[in-house]
């Protein structure tokens, strides 16, 4: 196949630059480059200070796709970042003032601190791909990559997120700290006098080829009823053994396309020609920990979302 191994060279590319900044934080970088390549958005949640907004400057000074940072705050109006239609006296007509979510590359920053009626504005234009205002409707280019940031929810000021805007989501990302090792290197490269300059190694032509290769990746069947058997167990647990005391909502067959997108770009950026359940696994905590609700049984008994999905993995047969 053509695009053997030209994936894994196009991620190390990306990392080459991505690390004249950050320190660290491949998992974070690998899943971004993954949703990006799916066609998908991402969702990242750490506590401030973990390089999550720094990360999306750079990507976009990687990938040169017009930028356009939202810092979502509890007084933000929807007209702020959709746009709005302005009285033209000149003409006696209105005439549209476009918001922040016209750009290729989306950054809503912190944006469970803005209620959700703010929230709720980004749902036509990340699923549809489409802004509309007034009875006008505006088609947004493509690539149309939207990355969030949040604070964990048990933080002061922070507004929970609706099933309908976490599920717009391919990916939640969980931002950990640092190790030390890392953390001594970030210290020192932030006092550096050094400071080097990113090249852009990609563009919107090279997205959509990347893309296309993407979709050429193969899936054989058994894999695919393997995400089928992974995704039905979140609503049938107890079908696997799992314990019907665990969840109150599964995934919706959203989570099944996206599994299946997100494991394809994961073996396109390692290099490979097809998927493997290994692919299938490094990506499936990701798109499934957002889209299943836990009972009250298990948060009392302290049993995290990823254990569940970890149940559910060792149950269900892999090919």
């Amino acid at each position: 196949m053509e695009s053997a191994g030209k994936g894994k060279e196009v991620y190390n590319e990306v990392r080459k630059q991505y690390h004249k900044v950050i320190v660290g934080q491949e998992d974070m970088l690998m899943k971004v480059l993954v949703s990006l390549f799916s066609g998908g958005h991402v969702l990242l949640e750490g506590v401030p200070g973990l390089a999550k907004t720094e990360t999306m400057k750079v990507i976009a000074k990687i990938t040169g796709l017009d930028f356009s940072r939202i810092q979502f705050t509890p007084d933000l109006l929807p007209a702020d970042i959709l746009g709005t239609q302005i009285f033209n006296q000149q003409t006696n007509e209105f005439e549209v003032k476009k918001g922040r979510l016209f750009a290729n590359l989306v950054l809503a920053d912190e944006i469970n601190r803005s209620p959700s009626k703010i929230q709720s504005a980004l749902l036509e234009a990340m699923q549809e791909r489409q802004i509309s205002i007034g009875e006008q409707t505006f088609i947004l280019d493509s690539p149309y990559f939207v990355i969030a940031t949040q604070n964990p929810v048990d933080q002061e000021g922070t507004y929970k997120l609706s099933e309908a805007q976490v599920d717009r989501f391919m990916m939640r990302v969980i931002i950990d700290y640092p190790s030390r090792d890392d953390e001594r290197l970030i210290i020192q490269k932030h006092f550096s006098e050094q400071k080097e300059s990113i090249d852009q190694i990609l563009s919107k032509e090279k997205i959509e080829a990347i893309k296309k290769e993407i979709e050429g990746i193969y899936i054989d069947e058994k894999l695919i009823s393997y995400i089928v058997e992974i995704v039905h167990a979140t609503r049938k647990p107890e079908e696997y053994g799992i314990g019907e005391n665990l969840i109150s909502v599964g995934a919706s067959p959203r989570a099944s396309i996206n599994i299946m997108k997100a494991a394809k770009s994961y073996a396109y950026l390692k290099g490979e020609t097809y998927v493997t359940t290994d692919d299938i696994k490094s990506v499936v905590f990701d798109v499934l920990n957002h889209r299943i609700s836990l009972r009250y049984e298990a948060q009392a008994e302290d049993i995290s979302i990823n254990t569940v999905i970890n149940k559910i993995l060792l149950s269900v047969k892999t090919p």
